[in-house]
């Protein structure tokens, strides 16, 4: 029987690659017999896992890139056209929070730094848009192929503090099924996007945010503890099946939506 499930054969970018939740993403590809293209700014950390991918017989390349900066995109897509010489999949894993986009509980709400929320905004917005029209173009040329967007718990929910991200996911959650209709009207079920949506993953990001340096859960911690019936924090390997099957023909007929990930987050009532 044809293992529908598998990814040998198939060529894969992941942006944010040289991340926490990019690690688990790349290494669930190889494992389902895809190739993968690990793009990322922290030229290190993409050659190290390139390196340590091939040693152990698997196909990867490194791709130094900026996912706000197409010129940079663009180069990154010859040189994974010139090694594997197709494009079959995107994960668009590049993304998040950072300082500037956060409004603590003290400031004043009509003097947030807008700056900043929009900063955060355009990285999980146009860090999206931007890495499917390069590598989506050459997607269409292979002539097969899917993407999977990253959304969040934050994209259909109110979090506080977070607003430059909350908005950028909500509008990651409108993208995904927009494009997802246009790509039917253009290609049928040749070219799908789906989204993944994780819970709360400890990430550099969000670890400070959530857990003690000494041990234990911050505050804010407590309370995603609380709302999550599985009562812990999601460990980025168990975003792997979800995405290597949207990754996969064994998802053939499935276009627009959104797979939660989240230890039942996003459906407790908090009763």
């Amino acid at each position: 029987m044809e293992n529908n499930y598998s990814l040998k054969g198939k060529v894969i970018v992941v942006t944010g690659g040289t991340g926490i939740l990019g690690n688990s993403f790349i290494n669930g590809i190889v494992a389902a017999g895809g190739a993968v293209g690990i793009l990322g700014r922290n030229k290190e950390v993409a050659e190290q896992r390139a390196d340590a991918i091939n040693k152990n017989g698997g196909q990867a390349i490194a791709l130094v890139a900026d996912v706000l900066d197409e010129a940079s995109l663009k180069a990154a897509k010859e040189i994974l056209l010139a090694r594997f010489g197709r494009v079959d999949g995107l994960v668009n894993g590049a993304g998040g929070n950072m300082p500037e986009g956060v409004l603590q509980p003290d400031e004043d709400i009509f003097s947030m730094n807008l700056d900043g929320m929009k900063k955060v905004l355009d990285l999980n917005l146009w860090g999206t848009l931007l890495p499917t029209q390069v590598f989506g173009e050459a997607i269409a040329k292979t002539g097969r192929g899917s993407i999977v967007n990253i959304s969040s718990m934050n994209s259909k929910r109110a979090i506080t503090k977070v607003l430059g991200y909350n908005m950028g996911k909500a509008a990651v959650d409108c993208y995904n099924q927009w494009f997802a209709v246009e790509l039917a009207n253009r290609y049928g079920d040749a070219i799908r996007m789906n989204a993944l949506a994780p819970g709360f993953f400890l990430t550099e990001q969000n670890r400070n945010l959530l857990t003690k340096p000494e041990g234990g859960y911050t505050p804010r911690g407590e309370l995603v503890i609380k709302q999550t019936p599985f009562k812990r924090f999601g460990n980025p390997d168990e975003l792997i099946g979800a995405l290597v099957w949207l990754l996969s023909d064994a998802s053939a007929f499935v276009t627009g939506s959104m797979i939660c990930v989240d230890g039942g987050f996003s459906i407790f009532g908090g009763v």
